[in-house]
Formats: C-alpha cells, sequence, structure tokens
C-alpha cells in the first residue's frame, strides 16, 4: 500500500494492523487518527495527568513503530492501544499510585454536542457524571469501559487484568448504586 492510498475510516481494523505491521507508515498515521482521541480521554480519566497521558502515548505509539514487526496480528486494535495504555500509565505512577485511577468521568461536550443536547439531556448528563464520581473507582473504570467505549466484557476482563464474572459483578453493582444515587 502506498502513500497514494487514503484510508477510510470504513477499513476494518486489522487490515489497518496489518498494513501497518509492514510498514505502512499511511495506516500507522490512520491508527492514530482513529484512536487518540479516545485513547487519550480513556488515559485521562485513569491517570487524571494530561501531560502524564501524552507522555504515555507519545511512547507507546513511538514503542509500536520500533517494534511492528514483532507484534502478533490483533483483529481490535482499539483493545490492544487501551490495554497498552492502561499497563504503560500503571508503571509510570507506581510511586502516586493512590492517584493512577481517578475516574472522575468529567464529560467535556463540545461545543456542537452543547448545541445538540436539549437543557433536559444536558441536566441529566450532569447529574449522571455527578452519580459516577460516588462509585469506587472500579466500577467507574467498568462503566466507562463498557458503555462509554463500547468493550466486550471480555475485552473489558483483559483490559482490567480480572475475569470477566469479576468485570459483570463491577457493573450490576455500579449500576445498582446509580440507580439509588439517580
Amino acid at each position: 500500500m502506498g502513500s497514494g492510498n487514503s484510508y477510510q475510516s470504513f477499513i476494518a481494523e486489522e487490515v489497518l494492523w496489518n498494513a501497518f505491521r509492514q510498514d505502512d507508515e499511511e495506516a500507522f498515521s490512520e491508527m492514530y487518527r482513529r484512536f487518540a482521541a479516545v485513547l487519550y480521554n480513556y488515559g485521562c480519566h485513569l491517570a487524571g495527568d494530561a501531560a502524564q497521558v501524552q507522555d504515555a502515548m507519545q511512547d507507546l505509539f513511538a514503542d509500536l513503530w520500533r517494534t511492528r514487526h514483532n507484534l502478533s496480528a490483533t483483529t481490535s486494535v482499539k483493545y490492544y492501544l487501551f490495554r497498552s495504555l492502561r499497563r504503560r500509565l500503571h508503571r509510570l505512577s507506581d510511586a502516586k499510585a493512590a492517584q493512577i485511577l481517578d475516574l472522575s468521568l468529567q464529560e467535556v461536550a463540545s461545543a456542537e454536542d452543547m448545541h445538540i443536547m436539549s437543557e433536559e439531556d444536558l441536566l441529566q448528563q450532569l447529574r449522571l457524571q455527578k452519580a459516577m464520581r460516588q462509585l469506587p473507582v472500579r466500577q467507574q473504570e467498568a462503566i466507562r469501559l463498557r458503555f462509554y467505549d463500547n468493550f466486550s466484557w471480555e475485552e473489558i476482563s483483559g483490559i482490567m487484568g480480572v475475569n470477566e464474572q469479576s468485570v459483570r459483578n463491577l457493573v450490576q453493582r455500579a449500576v445498582v448504586k446509580l440507580r439509588e444515587l439517580l
């Protein structure tokens, strides 16, 4: 795939990943374009330190390019990147372990989103965010990965490093608590 090709958003993650592993710089750039924003958002919820997240992401993508020939195939680049960033942030923050998972879940809506949302929807979203902050950190993370980032139970299990039933339990307890709070 040469530099004349333009990757469209409909190209499967697996195809993009394999092209990247075969030295396709455009595929690598497209992976970054597709996933940088959601990855950054997730990282900020984990670490709460934007500079640390930026450093971790820069290192992650640099390492990906450097080790591309040694990487195995994957069907979910998003899953791979989330899991890798999470591990990287945990390693970077061993000294600040108590702060690493400060998942405030303060969603910042774009100006366009603000115009689209009705005032009632906005108030409901703010109530939900406030309730989310009252959940234990692990429940916040599980909810975020399931409902905000749309990962499967199995993928969340892999990202969080716990079994699938534990993830389901975390989400179930979180939903019950959110219903009480709302």
